[in-house]
């Protein structure tokens, strides 16, 4: 793990955004900033943050960790399910085929948490008891595992918007997929899930949940897309003293976004209006949580790239 001195230094050289229209078309989502030519996606991973829908700021070091951590996770499932991965030519860059992007998140979950409002857990303390189309028994708790994983959909909210969770019956009204590729999507989630929570588990950490995005490509074939099992796609916990701490009614220890998401709703922000700006303490300890859990789940360092972005990109993109 690098220095605090090294992460404070990088406050103010996180990459906030590109333009580079020799790349193509660019489309800006809350995180990546895409550019579309000659059937490729070529993904620039920026340092930016979101949470409740809302671009927050940045955090040092981040677009790196969730490139080479999706790049790491691509890799290792390839065989389970294709993805869209071409290479990967610079710490924050990843080369794809360009894809159909699918207008629903799939969404795995294994326990009854969150703070969103699409989160379970909101919609369960609220008296619902039927989630996604999925029925839940009464006297669940915060934090509690369910009997099986289960998968819990999302629509995709334009910027500003907010996504809502939806079943299978909503996904299929909308038209965003036939019922064979709704539920093949479904197979390729629930088949690299229980590979996801195998390998966590065999580094001492709870893979909570996670949303999966899926891309259709020109022949019609369903395949992974955008990110694999992040921090900012996944929950992870410590497993050594969760039970603990869920018996005495505690917050798990996580290493994910999530931090972010409980350090601004106890400011009382949950999604509505402006958020409050991130401290600079959040910014590096979220960066600390960022790195650690690529080591911890990759088994490899994590080798903080100094270098300016911008100018690092064009070099390693011949361009």
């Amino acid at each position: 793990m690098i220095s605090d001195d090294l992460i404070k230094a990088q406050l103010a050289k996180t990459l906030k955004t590109t333009d580079f229209p020799v790349l193509g078309k660019k489309y800006a989502g809350k995180v990546r900033d895409c550019y579309i030519k000659d059937n490729r996606r070529i993904i620039v991973v920026t340092d930016r943050i979101s949470a409740f829908d809302v671009v927050l700021g940045t955090i040092p070091f981040k677009g790196q960790v969730l490139n080479q951590m999706a790049a790491y996770w691509f890799e290792v499932t390839k065989q389970l399910v294709s993805n869209h991965v071409l290479e990967v030519p610079d710490p924050t860059v990843m080369i794809a085929t360009e894809c159909e992007i699918i207008p629903v998140e799939f969404v795995m979950r294994s326990y009854v948490t969150g703070v969103t409002t699409t989160s379970i857990w909101y919609h369960y303390s609220h008296g619902a008891r039927r989630f996604c189309g999925h029925d839940l028994p009464d006297g669940m708790r915060k934090n509690q595992k369910l009997d099986r994983p289960i998968l819990t959909p999302s629509t995709k909210a334009d910027k500003g918007g907010h996504d809502q969770s939806v079943s299978r019956d909503e996904v299929l009204a909308s038209g965003a997929l036939t019922p064979a590729e709704f539920d093949r999507a479904a197979e390729m989630c629930a088949r690299v899930f229980a590979f996801g929570q195998s390998l966590a588990s065999q580094r001492g950490l709870i893979l909570v949940d996670t949303k999966y995005e899926i891309g259709r490509r020109r022949d019609g074939s369903l395949c992974f897309v955008d990110e694999v099992h992040t921090p900012d796609s996944s929950r992870y916990w410590y497993a050594d003293d969760y039970q603990a701490r869920f018996d005495r009614g505690e917050e798990p220890r996580g290493l994910d976004k999530e931090y972010v998401r409980h350090a601004l709703a106890a400011q009382g922000y949950t999604g509505d209006g402006a958020p409050p700006p991130l401290t600079d303490e959040v910014r590096c300890e979220a960066s600390r949580r960022y790195m650690a859990l690529y080591e911890i789940v990759t088994g490899r360092e994590f080798v903080p790239n100094f270098d300016e972005p911008l100018a690092r990109i064009r070099k390693n993109l011949k361009f």
